[in-house]
């Protein structure tokens, strides 16, 4: 036990022997740096900055012997300012500043005497301004809101950031196109905050729903213009001001950057333009209506039709299913396989460009129209980008022009030329093989709706049905709806010499409404008439070798068979080389593709409307 007392006390002295001089090579007290310092640190400038509570030999580390370092025996190194800020160190190394040399002393000058900026957005433009060329910005509407104490309006640091900033990126690529309108969209898709500033609150949204606007949110911002191509980057002003980019005195010019082509005319273009704002856009409102109503007031006609039919065909077959199970056919029809010719040559290759020309602008306008969605980025990438989609569907426009100009000399064709026709243009206008809508097909229509309903039986058609003379005379109103605005925004240039530039905001509504009319129509309404009624589903093989058999020709289009008969001409059709093997294959396979295209736009289009 007493051994144990004194081994204590032994290892008790022996500890504070050691001790004393480790505590006497202790870091230097701050007042004594000062006695030396005072030259160059202010005390009471050093204790009110925001290193204050810190020592100096926290920065200093190396200084851990006062009489080493008088005797001038420890080196000081430069400051490592990452001890304490890392995450302001990491966004600084990756940034342009730091592949220029520039480092936190540049910046932070005064370090002894550094007070907190407290979000002060007024000192971040005076210290940027020591480098930079500010002026611009000074004198634009952000600069006067910070200078005024406004700090919800954009200084640098709010475009460029404070730390980390980035070299501006090429505006020729992706990230310098995205950049010059993702800095912008930060702060006005605010709305709130844009109603307090005085700043249009649907300026993001009115050009997100923009050509340029859906080229930003495809992933294409450098094929369109961008925020700061319009506005400037850094001289924002309001069009009232003589030297903003937008005012009356310099619109042409900015637009000409783009379009070099701009007349005036052009630039009464509303960039921003809303039509749910019937008071300040009334012409783009009462399009916008005009247009929905259209699209409406369709579908729900002949939604409701397809619906109808789908169960009235459905109990149909089940009918006739059942009478063949029975024993029981309803007419034995002598020669009932043998093929007749229902369409020429001309007409199937005509309908052949018609489905390749209107999937080609249906595969790369609908991406545009729906922009914001997933699918629609993925599909505008598989066709490398706007541009070339762009290219694509002009030249399925051409083609869309081709048919049409081809359909209007068939019909000249008919009523003029045609001589196996012996009747008068105005009778053969209006006659059986023509595709005008006459009284007879107020009566099928009258006949179908009551088939419908189990009231009357189907009506037994001519060569033309109502829902086909429909289809065709709709292809004239779509020329010049889609057609007329699809060349307007084809050529905004040309067009804008002689028209005012809201036209093309009319166009823009008119073109996308009535593409979405045409496609929707086509891929449920159409595809249904043609190849998913009950009685034709999966598909009907007649628009591809222009063939059918003797029971469907009487069975669909009675009163033409028996015209024919009366007239003694059935055998004038009859087809005596019915299309081969190979040929059958390959456009069927041809068909059934165009027809799941067509199917799975529909179901895209459904999930975009769904998804909001």
């Amino acid at each position: 036990m007493k051994f144990c007392r004194i081994l204590t006390v032994v290892l008790g002295v022996w500890l504070l022997g050691t001790a004393v001089p480790a505590l006497a090579k202790m870091a230097p007290d701050p007042n004594a740096c000062l006695q030396c310092h005072a030259d160059v640190v202010s005390a009471s400038d050093f204790m009110d900055s925001v290193h204050g509570k810190n020592a100096c030999t926290s920065c200093h580390v190396e200084v851990t012997d006062l009489d080493e370092h008088l005797a001038g025996n420890i080196e000081i190194g430069a400051v490592n300012c990452a001890t304490c800020h890392s995450n302001e160190h990491r966004d600084h190394a990756d940034s342009v500043h730091a592949e220029s040399g520039i480092g936190c002393i540049e910046c932070h000058s005064d370090i002894h005497g550094q007070a907190k900026l407290s979000g002060s957005k007024v000192a971040v433009v005076e210290k940027c301004s020591e480098c930079h060329d500010v002026e611009s910005y000074v004198q634009s509407s952000h600069g006067l809101a910070i200078a005024a104490g406004k700090n919800d309006s954009a200084a640098c640091n709010d475009c460029h950031g404070i730390h980390g900033v980035a070299r501006v990126p090429d505006p020729e690529t992706s990230e310098g196109g995205a950049f010059k309108t993702a800095a912008c969209i930060e702060c006005h898709a605010d709305e709130e905050k844009m109603e307090h500033a005085g700043v249009n609150p649907h300026a993001v949204e009115t050009y997100l729903e923009s050509y340029h606007g859906k080229n930003y949110r495809l992933g294409f911002p450098q094929q369109s213009a961008g925020c700061a191509d319009c506005h400037s980057a850094h001289g924002v002003l309001p069009p009232s001001h003589a030297e903003s980019t937008i005012g009356e005195a310099k619109i042409v010019d900015t637009c000409a950057a783009c379009h070099p082509k701009a007349t005036s005319q052009f630039t009464k273009f509303y960039a921003h333009g809303d039509h749910g704002d019937r008071e300040n856009y009334p012409i783009m409102y009462y399009t916008f209506i005009s247009m929905t109503g259209l699209l409406i007031g369709t579908f729900t006609v002949f939604w409701i039709h397809t619906l109808l039919w789908m169960f009235r065909g459905f109990v149909e077959n089940r009918q006739k299913a059942a009478a063949l199970a029975a024993g029981h056919e309803a007419h034995h029809i002598p020669e009932a396989h043998k093929q007749y010719r229902r369409f020429e040559k001309r007409h199937i290759f005509l309908h052949l460009t018609v489905i390749i020309s209107f999937l080609g602008l249906s595969l790369t306008g609908l991406p545009l129209k729906f922009a914001d969605q997933p699918w629609a980025q993925t599909m505008m990438s598989f066709f490398g980008g706007v541009h070339y989609a762009g290219l694509i569907h002009r030249g399925c426009a051409i083609l869309t022009f081709y048919y049409f100009v081809g359909a209007i000399l068939m019909s000249i064709d008919f009523l003029f030329i045609r001589r196996d026709i012996k009747a008068h243009p105005f009778v053969r206008l209006f006659g059986p093989d023509s595709l005008m809508p006459n009284f007879r097909d107020v009566r099928d229509v009258t006949a179908m709706v009551r088939w419908f309903f189990f009231k009357g039986p189907k009506p037994a058609f001519e060569r033309w049905t109502y829902w086909e003379k429909f289809d065709f005379l709709a292809v004239f109103w779509g020329m010049f709806a889609i057609g007329g605005s699809g060349l307007m925004l084809w050529f905004p240039e040309i067009f804008g010499t002689f028209l005012p530039g809201w036209m093309f905001n009319v166009a823009t509504i008119v073109h996308s409404d009535e593409a979405l009319l045409a496609t929707g129509f086509i891929f449920t309404v159409h595809f249904f008439n043609t190849h998913g009624r009950p009685e034709k589903f999966p598909m009907d093989f007649v628009i591809f070798n222009g063939q059918m058999t003797k029971e469907e020709f009487i069975e669909e289009r009675g009163d033409q068979w028996k015209r024919y008969e009366e007239e003694g001409t059935t055998e004038n059709y009859v087809v005596t080389k019915p299309s081969g093997v190979l040929y059958d294959f390959f456009f069927k396979g041809f068909g059934f593709l165009a027809f799941f295209t067509g199917i799975t736009l529909a179901i895209l289009m459904l999930y975009a409307f769904i998804s909001g």
